[in-house]
């Protein structure tokens, strides 16, 4: 059962700015890639991107998203109309508090007595509010759950930097601890998800008399700038460096997930192997001098009836829940682009709160707790398991370098 620890274990003398892993419990302070003694964690941080919840918070929402960056109103203005096309309301807010309630829920079921403390990066409830609230309760033992799989500065390291920024803040950096669980990309729980919802559009599209050759599944995600993507993951000299080729580990993690759903889509459906699929990205928000991840998943659609492309599966892979990207590119604009392309579409579910995945994030807590070994860690592909404690100079901002964060070796 989670939970048990020695002293020694739950120290928090090694938390400091002059540490080789910053804010860390003993156990993760020493630096190695995956943590196989158990940690006495007392709170779950839940971290999250956070989303305006009305028209008056989108423009100061989108500032701080943009912080540091010097984007005037205006063009802010440009990206502000997805929200205020729902009402200025994000869901992600909504969802990460059903996802809050379902953790709660799956720890309680399994005799797990951890609170779950939520904050967010760019909107309330804030990574602030949470860490102080949970000090102030005297859990200062928290294990960080950012919602986002992959490896990438923007979906993990920018997580850990604002970890130890708010302890640097608070004044807490000398009393609260964080360590972060692994990048789940493949861990089964947060694939199987992805693997139904590919399984029953493929399957809808076969019953209705569409030839496997004719369909296509697009597996989707959040396209960042190619520098950034070269430098996800474990840089060159690293012990733990893989040559992951074009895109780093950020465009490899998709790829092998990609793979494996639709391996197992084929081993249920055994004409679903004559269907092709790729990856694709969405979402770009870059100056067009500057390289991002692509193809752009509308571009890729309107290409697909000259290739005798008759139906298409879009499988947001990158995303844990319905959020604005998911809504407005895929369900707004990609599908505008299938209609205009004359093909029929369907956009397969996240995760968000399906049970399987729900007890697979807690299953990541669980294996925290009890100091599970590395060889003993589910994972669906061979990149994984993925490490506890980020390597040196892994997801850097190629914009703005190496700036203090937790959970990770410094570079």
């Amino acid at each position: 059962m989670g939970g048990v620890t020695s002293e020694a274990q739950t120290s928090s003398d090694t938390a400091g700015h002059d540490a080789a892993v910053l804010f860390a419990s003993a156990a993760a302070a020493s630096g190695s890639p995956h943590v196989e003694v158990p940690v006495a964690y007392d709170a779950i941080l839940l971290a999250g991107f956070g989303g305006p919840e009305g028209q008056d918070d989108v423009i100061p929402f989108l500032r701080n998203v943009t912080r540091g960056r010097g984007i005037p109103d205006e063009r802010l203005e440009e990206v502000a109309h997805h929200y205020r096309h729902f009402g200025g309301v994000s869901p992600i807010n909504a969802q990460n508090r059903a996802l809050k309630a379902a953790l709660e829920a799956e720890l309680e079921r399994r005799g797990i007595e951890i609170p779950v403390y939520w904050g967010n990066r760019n909107w309330a409830p804030y990574l602030e509010e949470a860490v102080q609230d949970a000090a102030a309760h005297g859990h200062t033992r928290l294990l960080g759950l950012a919602t986002s799989a992959y490896s990438s500065f923007s979906s993990c390291r920018q997580y850990r930097e604002d970890f130890a920024r708010v302890l640097t803040e608070t004044g807490l950096g000398g009393t609260v601890t964080i360590d972060k669980v692994r990048q789940f990309f493949d861990h089964p729980g947060f694939v199987q998800p992805f693997i139904d919802g590919a399984r029953d559009a493929i399957a809808g599209f076969l019953e209705d008399g569409v030839a496997p050759e004719a369909v296509r599944v697009l597996f989707s995600t959040h396209s960042i700038p190619t520098a950034d993507a070269e430098r996800s993951g474990p840089r060159e000299g690293d012990p733990a460096h893989r040559d992951l080729g074009a895109g780093g580990a950020y465009a490899a993690q998709h790829l092998a997930v990609a793979e494996v759903v639709m391996a197992a889509v084929a081993a249920e459906i055994p004409s679903a192997a004559r269907v092709g699929w790729e990856l694709v990205y969405q979402s770009r928000s870059g100056p067009p001098s500057q390289p991002w991840l692509e193809p752009d998943v509308n571009d890729v659609i309107a290409d697909l009836p000259s290739a005798g492309i008759a139906a298409v599966a879009i499988v947001p892979l990158g995303f844990m829940s319905d959020h604005m990207e998911v809504l407005w590119d895929l369900d707004t604009e990609a599908m505008e682009a299938a209609a205009e392309a004359g093909i029929r579409a369907v956009r397969t579910p996240t995760p968000g709160v399906d049970p399987v995945f729900v007890a697979g994030l807690v299953d990541l807590v669980e294996e925290r707790l009890d100091g599970t070994r590395a060889v003993d860690r589910p994972h669906a592909t061979a990149l994984g398991p993925w490490f506890d404690v980020c390597r040196p100079a892994c997801c850097e901002n190629i914009r703005a370098g190496f700036k203090p964060a937790a959970s990770g070796v410094a570079p």
